[in-house]
C-alpha cells in the first residue's frame, strides 16, 4: 500500500511538471511523457507509449489528459490514473483561475474592455472562416440548404438542444442518402 501511495505521488508530480512546463498543447507533451515515463522512470517501454498515444488519440478528450490517465492506470491502477490526470490538469486550471481572478479585478478598465472587444472580433473572424471552409466542402442542393436553414432556426430561435439537432440532421442525411441510392438502383 505504501509503495502504491509513493508511486501515485510520483505520478502526480511527474505529470504536474509536464502540465506546468509544456507549451503548445497535448501533442507537445508527448515527447516529455515518453522521456519521463519510458526513459527516466522506466515505468513502461517506448512501444507502450506509442500504444497509449494511439489510444489517447482515438478516445474523446484532450490527448495529454487521456495519455496521463492511461499511463497512470498502467502504472498504479485507478488511483494512479486519478493522480496522473489531476497532475496534468491542475497547472492549467490554476493558471486559468489566476487569470480570471486578475481579469475580474481589472474588467472595469477601458483598456481591458477594448482588448476583449478585439478578441471577440478575432474569434468571430475565425468562426466565419471555419464556416466558409465547411460550406465549400459540404454538398450543395435543396436538401442540404433545407437542413442547414432548419438547424439554424431550431438552435438559434427555438432553443432546441444542439445534440438533438445534430442527430436529426444525421437522420435526414442518412434517409436522403438511402433514397438517392434506391433511385440509382
Amino acid at each position: 500500500m505504501r509503495a502504491d501511495l509513493a508511486k501515485a505521488r510520483l505520478l502526480f508530480w511527474t505529470f504536474f511538471k509536464i502540465g506546468a512546463f509544456t507549451f503548445g498543447g497535448g501533442y507537445a507533451m508527448i515527447p516529455l511523457i515518453q522521456r519521463e515515463v519510458a526513459e527516466r522512470r522506466h515505468w513502461m517501454e517506448d512501444s507502450d507509449i506509442l500504444d497509449i498515444v494511439a489510444i489517447a488519440e482515438s478516445t474523446p478528450g484532450p490527448i495529454a489528459i487521456n495519455s496521463a490517465t492511461f499511463v497512470g492506470y498502467q502504472v498504479c491502477g485507478t488511483f494512479g490514473a486519478f493522480c496522473a490526470t489531476l497532475g496534468v490538469v491542475l497547472p492549467s486550471f490554476l493558471v486559468i483561475y489566476a487569470i480570471s481572478f486578475v481579469l475580474r479585478q481589472f474588467s472595469h478598465l477601458l483598456v481591458v474592455q477594448y482588448a476583449f472587444n478585439g478578441i471577440r472580433a478575432g474569434v468571430l473572424a475565425l468562426l466565419l472562416k471555419a464556416l466558409l471552409s465547411m460550406y465549400r466542402q459540404s454538398p450543395k442542393g435543396a436538401v442540404a440548404y433545407a437542413v442547414m436553414a432548419g438547424a439554424f432556426v431550431l438552435t438559434a430561435f427555438l432553443d432546441v438542444d444542439a445534440v438533438a439537432v445534430i442527430l436529426l440532421c444525421a437522420a435526414v442525411g442518412l434517409l436522403t442518402s438511402l433514397r438517392g441510392k434506391r433511385r440509382a438502383a
